[in-house]
């Protein structure tokens, strides 16, 4: 068994949250696997450039939804480095549709991604965690705004709904069997927002939040990190969205009372 410890971040491929996620553990001197879907050439380019520092760097290809393939991942995993320490779930898909376009096929796939591949793959890890007498690490992601969700995305809702439940039964499932095993999850604010965003829309979500900044990949890295490195921290879901879900914005007009100044009767 290697004395390095390993991550596996899902979702990582492509040069977007997961691959920064990754890049972040590899600079602590974790030893990581990657994983790709569709991006397999992008994953080995980034596998490439991480094994050329020094990190010893794998890739694992599939989609997390197969109920084959998180078993088949973490086996390689194991086999490869001998351990599996950390797993963050950085898979994920983000569609939009009006509710009256939202079809039973839309609710169906985001449930397969988000919440499905999300449990096995926190599944397959974590039992393998718990025969390691180190235990290990799980993170979730999850999304703010499921405390206030918006219009047209009621079926991404839906399936990213289910991750704080999931944290806290996994953690609970986990620790029962090796109490050096956590389960947490983070609940992302605005990170890298669509390219079909304009500047003037990004500028007000920009406004909508608290700290007055849009969120960075980087910003849920460190926050991976935090979580898979607190020893006495489980079952937590931490919100990283500069203050969105507390703070509902500064017209006066989301003050529900007749009486408050400035407002007229």
């Amino acid at each position: 068994m290697s004395e390095k410890k390993v991550a596996w971040i899902t979702g990582s491929g492509s040069p977007r949250v997961g691959q920064v996620v990754a890049k972040h553990f590899a600079s602590q001197g974790y030893q990581i696997a990657l994983h790709a879907n569709t991006s397999a050439e992008n994953a080995a380019k980034c596998a490439a450039e991480l094994n050329r520092t020094g990190t010893e760097t794998i890739v694992v290809q599939g989609a997390v939804e197969e109920p084959d393939f998180a078993k088949s991942a973490v086996q390689r995993i194991v086999q490869q480095f001998g351990r599996l320490d950390v797993l963050v779930n950085s898979a994920a898909i983000w569609d939009w549709r009006s509710l009256e376009d939202t079809t039973a096929s839309d609710i169906q796939r985001q449930f397969q991604v988000n919440t499905l591949g999300t449990f096995l793959c926190s599944q397959a890890a974590g039992l393998q965690m718990t025969k390691q007498p180190n235990g290990g690490s799980i993170v979730l992601i999850g999304d703010w705004a499921v405390l206030r969700p918006y219009p047209d995305f009621s079926a991404y809702f839906a399936g990213k709904g289910a991750i704080e439940t999931m944290t806290r039964s996994l953690a609970v499932e986990l620790a029962t069997r090796n109490p050096a095993v956590r389960v947490n999850a983070i609940l992302p604010g605005p990170v890298l927002l669509d390219e079909s965003i304009s500047l003037i829309k990004a500028h007000a979500i920009q406004e909508q939040c608290l700290l007055k900044r849009l969120g960075k990949p980087e910003d849920v890295a460190h926050a991976a990190y935090f979580l898979a490195t607190q020893e006495f921290i489980t079952g937590a879901c931490l919100p990283v969205d500069g203050g969105r879900s507390i703070y509902a914005g500064d017209s006066k007009d989301a003050i529900a009372h007749p009486t408050f100044r400035g407002i007229a009767n």
